[in-house]
């Protein structure tokens, strides 16, 4: 397989699949896109492998085959390997991210739930923070140590925004986020109804919910401080991306109910107005 069609597959998962990242990612240069999409291509994978319906130990071991192949890229016939280790030569890729990935995603897949919200934000680190990482090796910013904090800083916020966006979903797959010092604060007991939706009797679950949302935004104000170090187009994906979660997160915590029975989700039309407010310097 040539380069190109590798990376043109890449392209075409990105398309496909990234319903939010895809709205930033089309905003940069053709060169970086094409990288971009290769980074979100492998990312997507591993967290695919997570997701899935194959037993544990399966996922396990899938696993521990993309551990192997960032080892051995250089013989890399995978489409999707081929573009990244052609990404990794013409930037500064830390492929040591992806591992962090596959740890966050270990721990899904091992299960079980966090005390502490400082045991979940290692947790985001691992599975989000990584990807901001990620994302700012192919940016650029003027100053690299301050850009690496603040792009996991935002990965994590973005994170925290899925969270609360799939408490129902994670649910129901056997999965909880939200940490159980948080659940007693507000005397939130995680239960679904006959029909599948969340109950919350005493409104004690909405209130975590905005509480939650606060200090998500606490991450993105510390996050979004990476625009002002990176170049206009990679300034303006990263205000996209960052700003159609801070939209969806602002929608939840205006109306916590919206996700007890649904996925909550922009309309195209909503992520397309974020994005051009983005490159246009404005604020999403």
């Amino acid at each position: 397989m040539t380069t190109a069609a590798a990376y043109e597959t890449c392209i075409d998962i990105t398309k496909t699949q990234a319903r939010n990242f895809s709205y930033g990612i089309r905003l940069l240069p053709p060169e970086k896109r094409a990288a971009l999409s290769a980074v979100y291509a492998l990312a997507r994978r591993i967290d695919d492998i997570g997701d899935g319906g194959l037993p544990a130990d399966e996922k396990r071991r899938q696993l521990a085959d993309v551990r192997a192949a960032l080892e051995n890229l250089d013989a890399a016939t995978d489409p999707v390997l081929v573009a990244v280790r052609d990404a990794t030569r013409r930037h500064p890729i830390p492929l040591g991210a992806f591992g962090e990935l596959v740890d966050g995603v270990e721990r899904d897949v091992d299960g079980g739930s966090f005390a502490t919200f400082d045991e979940l934000v290692g947790y985001c680190r691992c599975v989000a923070g990584s990807i901001g990482r990620l994302c700012l090796s192919i940016f650029g910013a003027s100053d690299p140590i301050a850009g690496a904090a603040y792009a996991d800083a935002l990965g994590i916020a973005l994170q925290q925004t899925n969270i609360l966006r799939d408490i129902r979903e994670d649910l129901q797959n056997g999965r909880v986020y939200l940490p159980q010092e948080d659940l007693d604060r507000f005397g939130v007991a995680l239960r679904l109804g006959p029909d599948g939706a969340l109950i919350d009797d005493g409104g004690g679950l909405a209130a975590l919910i905005r509480w939650s949302a606060d200090r998500a935004r606490t991450w993105y104000d510390d996050g979004l401080r990476l625009v002002p170090l990176l170049d206009r187009r990679s300034a303006a994906c990263c205000a996209a991306m960052a700003g159609i979660y801070r939209r969806l997160l602002d929608r939840i915590a205006a109306d916590p109910t919206l996700v007890f029975d649904r996925r909550l989700s922009l309309s195209a039309w909503q992520k397309s107005g974020v994005a051009a407010r983005a490159l246009t310097r404005r604020r999403a």
